[in-house]
C-alpha cells in the first residue's frame, strides 16, 4: 500500500489547536445508501449553523471514478460556465457549548478504500479522537406519521446499550463508512453508527424529520450541542407538504394506514425487529437500483 498520508494535506496550525481536546469524529459520505438524505442534510446543517474551519483536504482526484459519477457542468450558449468541484474534507467544528469535534464530509471514495481507511485511522490516532460516529438514513417499511426509529451499531456493545435492536443479521453491499467502522473495531477503537429509518416511499426525497432524529440521537450519544430549531421548522414544513400529497391519493392513504398498523403492533408487543433480513436486503437492493437508474445519464 502506498503511504496513506499522501492522500491528504493537513493544516498543521488547525491540528495544533486540537492538542487539548479529545474530539468526536462524525462522518457522512455521499454515494451509498442515505435514504431521505438524512445524513447529507445533517452534514449541511452542521456546516451552516456551527463555526468550522478546514482541517484536512483529501486528494479526491485519486479516489473518484469520474466516468461512474460524473460531476455536473453548466454549458451556456457557447461556453462552459461552471464545474461542480468534488471535495472530501475534514473539518474542525465547534458546537453551541464550545465543544470541539470533527466532521468528515464529501463523496464516498470509489477506489482505494483500504488506503483511505488507513489515512483516516492515522488522523484519528494523531488527533486523539475518542469516538467515531457515522450517520445516514436507510429505507424501511415504516409510516411517516409515527416517531422515527433508528438502528444503532458499534464496535463496543456498551455504546449501543439502551438502543432497540431492529435487525438481526443481514448481508448488504459494502460501504466505506462500514469498512472504516469494521477496521476501527479490529483495532479496539470506539466507533458507532446511527441509521435513521426512513419511510421507503419517501426514501428518494429529502426527509428532514429523519435528520432531526439523527441529530437528537447524536447529541445524546456524544454530548454535542447542535441547534435544532432550523431542522424542526424544515421538518414541520415537509411533513405538512407530505400530508397534503397523501390526502390526494387513496392508494397512498391505504399504504400509510397499513404501515401504521404494523408499526403500532410491533411497538405494543415489544417485538425486537422489523422487518425480516431478506426484506431489508431486498429494500437496500431496490433503493440502490432506483438511485443508479436516476443517476444514469443515458436513461
Amino acid at each position: 500500500m502506498m503511504d496513506p498520508r499522501l492522500l491528504y494535506s493537513l493544516d498543521e496550525e488547525v491540528a495544533a489547536s486540537l492538542a487539548e481536546h479529545r474530539p468526536v469524529l462524525v462522518h457522512q459520505l455521499d454515494g451509498f445508501v442515505d435514504a431521505g438524505q438524512a445524513g447529507r442534510l445533517l452534514s449541511a446543517h452542521l456546516l451552516e449553523h456551527l463555526d468550522h474551519e478546514v482541517l484536512a483536504v483529501f486528494d479526491h482526484d485519486q479516489l473518484h471514478d469520474y466516468r461512474s459519477r460524473r460531476p455536473a457542468m453548466v454549458f451556456d450558449t457557447n461556453q462552459w460556465k461552471s464545474y461542480a468541484d468534488i471535495h472530501l474534507r475534514l473539518y474542525r467544528m465547534v458546537d453551541e457549548q464550545g465543544e470541539v469535534f470533527l466532521l468528515l464530509s464529501g463523496p464516498e471514495p470509489d477506489v482505494q478504500w483500504e488506503r483511505l481507511a488507513a489515512a483516516v485511522i492515522g488522523l484519528i490516532e494523531q488527533l486523539g479522537v475518542r469516538l467515531v460516529v457515522s450517520v445516514h438514513g436507510i429505507p424501511m417499511a415504516v409510516p411517516h406519521t409515527r416517531p422515527i426509529t433508528l438502528t444503532a451499531h458499534a464496535t463496543d456493545p456498551e455504546l449501543v446499550q439502551g438502543y432497540r435492536s431492529w435487525i438481526d443479521r443481514v448481508e448488504v453491499p459494502a460501504s466505506f463508512t462500514g469498512l472504516l467502522e469494521f477496521r476501527l473495531g479490529q483495532l479496539d477503537r470506539k466507533a458507532m453508527g446511527l441509521a435513521a429509518h426512513v419511510p421507503h416511499y419517501l426514501s428518494s426525497a429529502a426527509f428532514p424529520e429523519a435528520t432531526l432524529a439523527l441529530t437528537r440521537t447524536l447529541s445524546q450519544a456524544t454530548g454535542l450541542k447542535v441547534p435544532l430549531e432550523p431542522l424542526e421548522k424544515a421538518s414541520a414544513t415537509n411533513l405538512a407538504d407530505i400530508a397534503e400529497e397523501v390526502s390526494g391519493s387513496a392508494e397512498v392513504q391505504e399504504l400509510v394506514r397499513s404501515l401504521e398498523q404494523q408499526y403500532d403492533a410491533l411497538q405494543a408487543d415489544g417485538a425486537e425487529r422489523v422487518p425480516s433480513a431478506d426484506e431489508i436486503a431486498a429494500e437496500f437492493e431496490r433503493f440502490l437500483a432506483e438511485r443508479d437508474d436516476k443517476s444514469d445519464p443515458d436513461q
